[in-house]
This record gives C-alpha cells, structure tokens and sequence, in this order.
C-alpha cells in the first residue's frame, strides 16, 4: 500500500493546484494524507480549506492541529489510511460475492470474522509512507514538532509486523527553481533520520503541486527526475542530511 503524507500549513503560492496533484496520485493508486499545522486567521483558514480539498482529492483523510498533537496524529492516521484500504478492498470483494449487499448485512459472527481478518492484514501487509515536509518560511516554528512526530511515527512503522518502508522530502529546495529535495530514500532501516532538520534552510515558497507530482515521479520511477532507475539504492540523498553525520 502505497501513501503520502504531507505535513504542511497550507496556501500553497507557486505552481499547479495540489489539489488536481492530489487527484493525480490516487489514479496511481497513492492515497494522500494530509496534516495541517495551522495558525488562526485568515491565512489559517485559507490553508486549512486547501488541506481539506487536498486530502478529498487523494482520497485520503487530513487532520488540522497544534504541534502538541502532531506525532499522535501522524501515527493514528497512517494506520487508519491502511485499515480503510483494506476494509474498501474487503468490501469489493464481499459486493462481488453478495451481490448488492454489503459487510455491514452479513450476521454479526461472520462481519466479526471478517473485522478480524481487516486487523490482522493492517499491521502485516507492506506499507509505503513517503513523507513531504513544507518547509516553507511561515512552518519554521513548527519544524522541532514536525521531527519528533516523525521519529515516533518511525517507531510505529517499526513495530508493525509487516514490511514498512519510510522515504522524507522537503520542499522548496535550497536552490532557485528546485521543487523538492530527497531526504532520505526509501528504507526500512527506521532508526536512520536522526537530525534531520540540520541547518535546513526556510524559504518563502511554497510549491506544494509541483511537490506532489515529484513524489508521484519517484513511486512511479525510484527517481525524481521522471527517469527509470536501474540501481535501486536506498541509500541518504543530500538534503536536510547535508552536513549532519550521525
């Protein structure tokens, strides 16, 4: 199963409409998440509509919260994303079975067997989670909750019994006209992304689009650059890793 999870404050400035980007990856079979790290306001309210309209698209769920909340929430809502993908995998296949009924029709015995099965394959089935991190100027005071809600939710990937995978992208870049950076490329080794906002640059933009489609570039390619790659590292890209030895 396949997911981004975007960690952002909204009011994206440059580029296309993360909402048709959002869109886009759900064709691809990637569900969109997305949290919202708000402050209160016109331009809070204005982010927290994109942010819902963003998730709608990608046919996942979002979340607007406080920094003291963010790392519980990042962790309910992978897990949540995977048990509705497999509960709407499980429903299609008990329609195809049942005709025009539906889970919720079976006999309590067998809908309880069928919740049992659900759990069971959401904590062993293999998950992708790529996270996209805005790191535009306005989330600079919110960057210090932002990584430690993803240490914690690399320890709740790590104690899921099935195959998890982890890759991080920040965006803008530090250069003019770069989208995205690449973090960390995809890895099952959790206990890599220590310090991983060293001396991160902030910038004002905020290409959350173009960011989106760069993601959906590297499921689809292992690349950002929309090229096939023949290697399969999964080794650190320079990003916010730069300068930073563990």
């Amino acid at each position: 199963m396949k997911q981004i999870l975007l960690i952002t404050d909204g009011c994206s400035n440059v580029g296309e409409s993360p909402v048709l980007a959002a869109a886009h990856a759900l064709q691809e079979g990637i569900v969109v998440n997305v949290v919202g790290v708000l402050d209160y306001g016109t331009i809070g309210e204005l982010g927290g509509f994109e942010i819902q309209e963003i998730a709608k698209s990608g046919g996942g769920i979002h979340r607007i919260v406080g920094t003291p909340q963010l790392a519980q929430t990042i962790q309910m809502m992978t897990r949540k994303t995977v048990v509705q993908s497999i509960q709407q995998a499980v429903n299609k296949e008990i329609q195809q079975i049942l005709g025009s009924g539906s889970l919720e029709e079976l006999p309590p015995e067998k809908r309880s067997q069928i919740v049992e099965v659900v759990d069971e394959l959401a904590e062993t089935s293999s998950l992708q989670v790529a996270l996209l991190i805005d790191a535009s100027a306005s989330m600079k005071p919110k960057l210090a909750a932002v990584e430690e809600a993803i240490r914690d939710l690399m320890l709740s990937l790590k104690a899921r019994a099935g195959s998890s995978q982890l890759s991080v992208f920040h965006f803008p870049g530090k250069h003019s006209g770069e989208e995205i950076v690449m973090d960390i490329n995809w890895t099952s080794d959790l206990d890599d992304a220590r310090g991983m906002f060293h001396r991160l640059q902030m910038k004002g933009a905020t290409p959350t689009g173009p960011a989106l489609m760069k993601v959906i570039e590297f499921y689809r390619y292992g690349t950002l650059d929309g090229k096939q790659s023949w290697h399969g590292s999964s080794s650190q890209e320079e990003g916010m890793f730069g300068d930073y030895v563990v």
